[in-house]
């Protein structure tokens, strides 16, 4: 449902057609709650139906411009308020890294500098965004750039995570998780070959 409530946020700052929308969302949400051109028209089509929003002015080409409505203005408050935020967010990156000993030490760190350096890519895109956005006083300016320091914040920890944990892959407990594994794989292909050696000679 946070795309519902990303579109009003984003109507009650101002009213605004599916195209300026769009733009709104390219330059400030995108980071946060990516969304496709069809999933916000489509919303603004659930939401005018929902009596959230109302089209406030029709211009050339059948552009619409829409507004949020005082229900819809109750609906976003009661979800900001009310509603808790979603779990923490599955992440296949960090999952992968509970089974890093099946790989050589040098594939394990290779794949953790590999994450430092997307998230140093992500810092840099985000520093630059900082740069170029042409911040004002408005709503989304003023509290949008609270979600982007989070963003800074959390892609330079990441980075400087990966970094720290490719070093650890050369530590000796490391090595020996590892070790063990690949000992475990190697006496079960053994065991294997013994069972099916014996069923031969059988």
């Amino acid at each position: 449902m946070s795309l519902r409530h990303a579109v009003l946020g984003l109507l009650a700052e101002a009213p605004a057609s599916g195209y300026d929308l769009m733009k709104l969302f390219n330059a400030s949400l995108a980071n946060v709650w990516p969304a496709t051109q069809s999933q916000v028209y489509g919303e603004l089509t659930k939401l005018t139906a929902a009596g959230m929003a109302e089209v406030a002015a029709e211009g050339p080409r059948g552009r619409k411009e829409y507004a949020i409505t005082d229900a819809g203005l109750d609906e976003l408050r009661r979800w900001i308020i009310e509603v808790e935020p979603s779990g923490p967010p599955r992440s296949d990156g960090l999952l992968r890294v509970f089974f890093l000993g099946v790989l050589t030490p040098l594939e394990a760190r290779t794949y953790l500098l590999s994450r430092a350096e997307s998230a140093s890519r992500t810092h840099s895109a985000l520093e630059q965004l900082d740069k170029n956005l042409p911040w004002d006083d408005d709503m989304i300016s003023v509290y949008g750039r609270l979600a982007l320091e989070y963003g800074l914040r959390q892609s330079a920890m990441q980075a400087d995570w990966a970094r720290w944990a490719a070093e650890e892959i050369g530590h000796a407990r490391a090595q020996a998780a590892s070790e063990r594994v690949r000992k475990g794989r190697e006496d079960a292909e053994e065991s294997e070959e013994s069972g099916a050696s014996g069923g031969d000679s059988a």
